[in-house]
């Protein structure tokens, strides 16, 4: 069966998504290799991009690195495909660093291998990154997280857009952060109550007991941001 580029760009996709690696690696096998040559290829280099991806994707699970890097260092991704290949880059050096000192690798470990094998150019902008966040992702976050813990799920659709992350990494962000939150506030209301014989919790605590699943409730509202936080009407 012959394919055309915008229908061997869209299977990959869909088995990339999909996590059938088996299946992805044998449909990889089927194309001709002059389909990625720029001089020959029917693919325009959106396509080709994603071709390249699956095939990085494959190389990673199978446990070839060295075609990994090989492939993620000839191309140019764009930014939507570089969040993924960062990804497998880091945890591919991991792995390696991992297999050489024979022990699993602390934060500490995986900084040095961060800082060792810092993704190529081809699919990293030079700007740094927090568990895979952005700092301008984080800061973004974070502003709309003061103002409001529970957003929408179209508000989160719309951080997605601008954050470039997905609606679950979005998701998983304002969860986590609430957590953390709902800990720390916790932790001061046993620490207050032990050391005074009363709670009497500070301006920037939680008023609600521990636990409280809303503790955006403080007793003296917070202070105003130095600038509000993005509009992203625009977006939809």
């Amino acid at each position: 069966m012959i394919f055309t580029g915008e229908q061997v760009a869209c299977v990959c996709e869909v088995l990339l998504q999909s996590g059938h690696m088996d299946r992805l690696a044998g449909f990889l096998r089927t194309l001709p290799p002059p389909s990625l040559s720029s001089s020959s290829s029917s693919l325009c280099p959106g396509e080709v991009e994603s071709v390249l991806k699956a095939k990085a994707t494959v190389a990673f699970h199978q446990g070839r690195f060295f075609d990994l890097y090989t492939l993620l260092e000839g191309f140019p991704f764009s930014p939507r495909s570089q969040p993924l290949l960062q990804q497998l880059w880091l945890r591919a050096h991991y792995i390696e660093a991992e297999r050489q000192r024979g022990r699993p690798l602390g934060a500490v470990g995986k900084y040095r291998v961060r800082r060792k094998f810092p993704p190529p150019h081809t699919i990293w902008d030079g700007e740094e990154t927090s568990y895979c966040f952005k700092e301008k992702s984080r800061s973004i976050l974070r502003e709309w997280y003061h103002q409001k813990p529970y957003p929408s799920t179209r508000e989160k659709r719309e951080l997605a857009a601008v954050t470039s992350l997905t609606t679950t990494q979005v998701s998983n962000w304002f969860k986590n952060r609430r957590q953390r939150d709902r800990t720390t506030n916790a932790t001061s209301f046993q620490n207050s109550r032990g050391t005074s014989g009363k709670v009497c919790p500070s301006s920037d605590l939680d008023c609600s007991p521990p636990g409280s699943p809303h503790p955006q409730y403080h007793c003296r509202p917070p202070p105003p941001l130095s600038h509000p936080p993005p509009r992203l009407r625009h977006i939809i």
